[in-house]
């Protein structure tokens, strides 16, 4: 779905998720060095982070919208096998 599809509230969201994301990335320190937030702090973003994504999902289901899709690793089994359409055996039609 597009960022301008999106109600008003659901933008906001997005953005404070985004901006949340982006502010932790930025000061987190090298391995070694000392974290600058309070673990309150860190406890109070987990939180805000937590809310954003119920809304979302609120949001998001009370459109219809169901999302089913999980995260995987890459070298997590598949639980489907694409066959390319080449490998596929054609039907004879009977005469």
């Amino acid at each position: 779905m597009n960022f301008d599809e999106l109600s008003k509230e659901q933008q906001i969201m997005v953005t404070m998720r985004k901006v949340l994301s982006s502010i932790i990335r930025e000061i987190t320190p090298k391995p070694g060095e000392i974290y600058p937030l309070s673990e309150q702090t860190v406890e109070d973003i987990r939180m805000c982070l937590a809310l954003i994504a119920i809304r979302e999902k609120e949001l998001t289901e009370a459109k219809g919208i169901t999302n089913l899709d999980r995260p995987h690793f890459v070298d997590e089994p598949q639980a489907t096998q694409t066959v390319p359409l080449h490998q596929i055996p054609r039907q004879k039609k009977d005469q």
